[in-house]
């Protein structure tokens, strides 16, 4: 795997090793577990940069919750870049942006 991935690149890397559009129910509620497991970690403050291992830190469970996000997306055949560039163009509007 390449050390700089664009998210399109992640994105088909995920469905290469993990790619089952029966299980959407699954990745979702795998999702919200994860997205409650980031809470805890950024609660207690656990960063990558003060441990040894990735194991238990933001940075574990923001990889966790990017890799479920991809997972969904790839179920509904969904590019998750293309979605930034239309969405950031209504930020842009709405929020006054650059």
């Amino acid at each position: 795997m390449e050390e700089n991935l664009t998210l399109r690149e992640l994105q088909a890397y995920i469905k290469s090793t993990d790619h089952n559009p029966t299980l959407k129910e699954h990745y979702f509620y795998k999702l919200i577990e994860e997205t409650g497991e980031l809470a805890e970690v950024i609660r207690k403050n656990r960063r990558l940069e003060a441990s040894d291992t990735i194991k238990g830190t933001i940075e574990e469970e923001l990889y966790d919750v990017l890799y479920y996000v991809a997972a969904i997306a790839n179920c509904y055949d969904i590019d998750l870049e293309t979605c930034f560039r239309l969405k950031e163009e209504i930020n842009k509007v709405k929020w006054r942006k650059g």
